[in-house]
């Protein structure tokens, strides 16, 4: 397939407005594929080529931007695949500038629609509308699979392009081999925020559990006999930076399992450190055994997903809390089953009095959805949250001077992949924090102007804030009340960030 085809297909995409239109873009697409340029046009369409980032820097890729293109579009799928392949190979003394040579001479070979796709597509600001719930629907209407199956598949795989490869090749028979086996890491299930205990039994009735919710990394661990395996939320093996971990899984006694759960670091007295402590073991590859001597993790289970053989995926919680306390003994999350409402009043006391976020609120009778975020799973804080993904930043004043300070804070439309602007805050920041997201930001630049960084919208931060007001400033027409950083979440994407939803939720209550 030329690349124009999948270029003119994006564009019609991003001018749709409505969700079906745009599968129906992507479909026809779809089923007019190569089976060798499945995964390639699903990298392509979902913005993230197979390569990864390719040691291109930003700089590197707007250098590389030429006004000589081609006027007749002759670059495939596969041709730009190829050369995106040896980019990614480039290896050793000089390869900066090979790794520019080779971009180069493909954007020369590109017309000028082309072109831009491409450059865009290399710094990450494909903004079309093919976000992966839409392209997995429109893999599901291509392939004449229900998109349940295809949905499920994608969370066994933890990826949507080899089962989107399975799916247009071999058809519904080739999903079968995604399933839920030891040591391929499926999508978490995620939680949706509940203002206090009486909107979880609203929304959940008196059939709940209630748990610690934590503020630690979360983990998926695979246990083979003496072979452990731990995992991030993003699927990433980590299992080097957390041996404590290991240790205490493989001296359980079940054979087989599967594991979700959080790591958090403790203080002396029990109570909890920091988020941005307990991610300081996640993001050093030397030195773990000095660093697990000044910060040692503890694993804390709240599910079961595998035992002995077994899949309890579709099994209800209940099942999987009975099964996990069977497997996982101490290390199991403080939870109550079925509690009175007085009980769960206490039992949310004593977990803040411990220092800790609040309590999850389960529905016993739910199956776990992995990847998916519903109201089976309800997050009850004692102060109210949102992961939001920063726009753009401005340089400080003062103290601050030489800092990007001031955060420009944008919430996901579901719709098209934007982000929705909150509006700005410069509050509840160290001077570590300042520095850290100076650097971090900067490395983020796509453009600025005398007073405003502003960058790819990839870094998420956990923003506590007193109320959500309407406001003729912003383009979504609301703002947030005394927002103020409680700290940023890089284990999360921007896919994950909460939406422009969830805040008309919250104002509408």
């Amino acid at each position: 397939m030329l690349l124009r085809s999948l270029v003119s297909t994006s564009a019609a995409v991003a001018e749709a407005s409505g969700r079906l239109v745009k599968i129906g873009h992507l479909a026809a697409l779809l089923r007019a594929l190569a089976p060798e340029e499945v995964d390639i046009a699903i990298g392509f369409l979902s913005g993230e080529p197979r390569q990864g980032r390719m040691g291109l820097g930003y700089s590197t890729i707007w250098q590389a931007k030429t006004t000589a293109v081609a006027d007749t579009p002759t670059l495939t799928l596969i041709d730009v695949d190829e050369i995106f392949t040896r980019i990614s190979g480039a290896r050793g003394a000089g390869s900066a500038g090979e790794r520019s040579r080779l971009l180069r001479d493909l954007l020369r070979k590109a017309t000028r629609e082309e072109h831009d796709f491409l450059a865009r597509l290399l710094v990450g600001e494909l903004r079309q509308g093919a976000l992966e719930g839409v392209l997995l629907e429109a893999v599901a209407r291509a392939s004449n699979i229900s998109s349940s199956t295809v949905r499920r598949a994608a969370m066994m795989a933890g990826a949507l392009a080899p089962v989107a490869h399975a799916a247009l090749v071999d058809g519904e028979a080739g999903l079968q081999r995604f399933a839920i086996q030891i040591f391929q890491p499926v999508q978490p299930m995620l939680a949706q925020p509940a203002a206090d205990l009486d909107e979880a039994w609203t929304t959940i009735a008196h059939d709940l559990a209630l748990e610690w919710k934590l503020d630690g990394a979360r983990i998926q661990v695979h246990k083979a006999d003496d072979d452990i395996r731990v995992f991030t939320r993003n699927l990433r093996d980590v299992t080097a930076a957390v041996p404590e971990i290991v240790e205490s899984v493989r001296v359980l006694s079940v054979r087989e399992a599967i594991f979700d759960g959080e790591v958090i670091a403790l203080k002396p007295d029990g109570s909890p450190h920091d988020f941005q402590v307990t991610m300081q073991r996640f993001g050093r590859k030397l030195e773990v055994e000095r660093l697990r001597a000044e910060l040692p993790l503890v694993p804390f289970f709240f599910d079961c997903l595998y035992v002995d053989g077994a899949s309890l995926i579709d099994e209800s919680q209940e099942r999987r809390f009975n099964a996990l306390d069977a497997a996982a003994g101490s290390l199991v999350v403080p939870h109550r089953i079925r509690p009175t409402k007085d009980e769960a009043k206490t039992f949310l006391d004593d977990t803040l009095a411990r220092g800790h976020e609040g309590v999850m609120a389960k529905a016993l009778g739910a199956s776990y959805e992995a990847g998916r975020r519903g109201q089976n799973w309800l997050k009850i804080k004692a102060a109210r949250t949102l992961d939001l993904v920063v726009l753009a930043a401005e340089w400080g004043h003062g103290r601050r001077k030489g800092w990007l300070s001031n955060l420009h804070l944008g919430a996901r439309d579901p719709v098209n992949g934007a982000f929705v602007m909150l509006g700005k805050t410069f509050k509840g920041m160290t001077d570590q924090m300042l520095a850290w997201q100076t650097e971090k930001l900067l490395a983020l630049e796509i453009s600025r102007d005398d007073y405003t960084v502003y960058v790819r919208p990839e870094l998420v931060a956990e923003i506590a804030f007193n109320g959500v007001q309407e406001s003729p400033h912003y383009p979504g027409g609301l703002a947030l009340r005394f927002a103020r950083v409680k700290a940023y979440r890089p284990e999360k994407t921007a896919a994950e960030a909460d939406t422009i939803d969830a805040v008309r939720q919250i104002r509408s209550r």
